[in-house]
């Protein structure tokens, strides 16, 4: 179920909250409404979200009762969220590399991947080691863990709630109206950037990227790039801005998932901005027990070469991937060298213009059905294969796309603070704002039922 579908904003979305705020059993009806939810687009793999809420509930109550074998117990724990995420994600990919490699004729499972999984597994990992470095106490409460586990609004595509971030709210929540109302503009933004930039800049995108490249001219790929620069940030980040405020409606303070990632200066601040929740997660779990920065110049380079490959696997079992994750960590790495010093001295017009593009031209990877069509798009960006007749833009490009473009860039480049999504539980007056907000739902609810289907990017990690 798509939080952008009819069916969620009219029909789920407010059966569940009527349920919500009339019974005394908040965690039981969220408990059931996210299982529900889930279920609604994969019911099959409601058994795994709860063999992974027990396995996980199971390791961080051994780990807080016998310290003695905490280490065992949390390699266990993490071993089994890492044993499920391999299978379900990485078995067939894993399979392929090795035959190709070494022709070595293994049988290539074909495995249906279970939404969220790459979320609910980080959660699990993350959950664990602060139990057993002390940062929480471990939930006493099958029911509460797995209602954290479950939490629908974060379930499907983060931001990655770690669960000391809530753990206090899920014995006690504060709901109001103000909070409720916060939520909700928090939410109706996040619709608009999905519904109304993401889903009419998608077209195109896909239309370009799909097109013969032998007729792309360079201006037309690049077009083609930027549109789905700004799909990809406003799907995310849209998102996010949902769950966060439907985490406001429900009583739940969410983190921050982004913050103007393009009006980064550099690759380096692109990271504290994009996707934080994730580049937090590997900074906290990974980057940091690997050493971090405090073993010298070539132990630094090699960490951060190390994390960004595992977050570019992270994001598919895909050779792209793996080089869009090489892409930024390289980039990174020349930055620590030397060059973010340099950026940090220029204009921030021609130092946001430089890191923009080094982002714009990893999203090729990204993007790109395999290695072949990455190349391909490389070559028509570079103008190397384009017949500036075959496909002109304006083909594309209609008024409305125009306009929406023009928009969208606008937003995202500007650097005026932090995203809509922070959490302000407290808004400057009860019902300021809520116009607003209700006429940008209308609209978005416009456009879904006259408009083409277009799910969220980030459903397939």
């Amino acid at each position: 179920m798509l939080f952008s579908s009819i069916v969620f904003l009219f029909f789920f979305l407010p059966s569940f909250l009527a349920l919500y705020y009339l019974l005394p059993w908040k965690n039981a009806v969220l408990l059931l409404g996210s299982l529900a939810f889930y279920a609604w687009g994969e019911p099959r793999f409601v058994p795994l979200l709860l063999l992974s809420a027990a396995i996980n509930y199971g390791a961080g109550l051994a780990i807080a009762r016998d310290r003695a074998r905490g280490k065992t117990w949390l390699a266990l724990g993490v071993g089994a969220n890492l044993l499920m995420l391999a299978w379900f994600k990485y078995a067939g990919f894993l399979a392929e590399a090795i035959n190709n490699a070494l022709a070595a004729g293994i049988p290539v499972p074909h495995i249906t991947l279970p939404l969220g999984i790459s979320f609910f597994t980080f959660q699990g990992i993350s959950y664990l080691i602060d139990v057993y470095r002390g940062d929480v106490a471990a939930q006493p409460s099958l029911f509460k863990f797995a209602t954290y586990k479950a939490l629908f609004p974060q379930l499907i595509a983060g931001p990655i709630v770690r669960y000391r971030q809530i753990a206090g709210e899920m014995g006690e929540r504060v709901l109001s109206n103000e909070r409720l109302l916060a939520g909700f503009r928090i939410f109706a933004i996040g619709l608009a950037q999905k519904v109304l930039i993401a889903n009419t800049l998608a077209m195109p995108a896909d239309r370009l990227f799909g097109a013969n490249l032998d007729e792309l001219s360079a201006p037309t790929a690049w077009l083609g790039l930027l549109c789905y620069t700004l799909q990809i940030y406003y799907d995310f980040c849209g998102y996010s801005n949902m769950a966060i405020g439907l985490g406001h409606m429900l009583g739940f303070s969410f983190p921050p998932n982004f913050d103007r990632p393009y009006s980064a200066r550099s690759v380096t601040e692109f990271w504290q901005r994009w996707h934080i929740s994730l580049s937090s997660w590997f900074r906290d779990y990974l980057y940091i027990p690997l050493g971090g920065n405090r073993r010298g110049p070539l132990r630094t380079y090699f960490n951060l070469g190390l994390v960004f490959l595992l977050c570019g696997l992270w994001h598919g079992a895909a050779w792209t991937f793996v080089l869009w994750g090489v892409w930024h960590g390289a980039w990174l790495i020349v930055e620590r060298m030397g060059l973010r010093g340099l950026l940090d001295r220029l204009p921030r017009p021609l130092a946001q213009c430089w890191t923009l593009a080094l982002v714009m031209l990893g999203w090729v990877w990204f993007r790109a059905s395999d290695l072949d069509a990455a190349l391909g798009y490389f070559g028509a960006l570079a103008g190397g294969a384009g017949n500036p007749a075959g496909h002109p833009w304006q083909a594309e490009i209609g008024a409305l796309e125009g306009v929406t473009l023009a928009i969208g860039l606008l937003l995202a480049i500007l650097p005026t603070g932090r995203a809509p999504g922070v959490p302000a539980p407290r808004a400057p007056g009860r019902w300021a704002g809520l116009p607003l907000a209700l006429a940008s739902v209308a609209l978005c609810a416009c456009s879904l039922a006259s408009g083409t289907y277009n799910p969220f990017l980030y459903y397939r990690f």
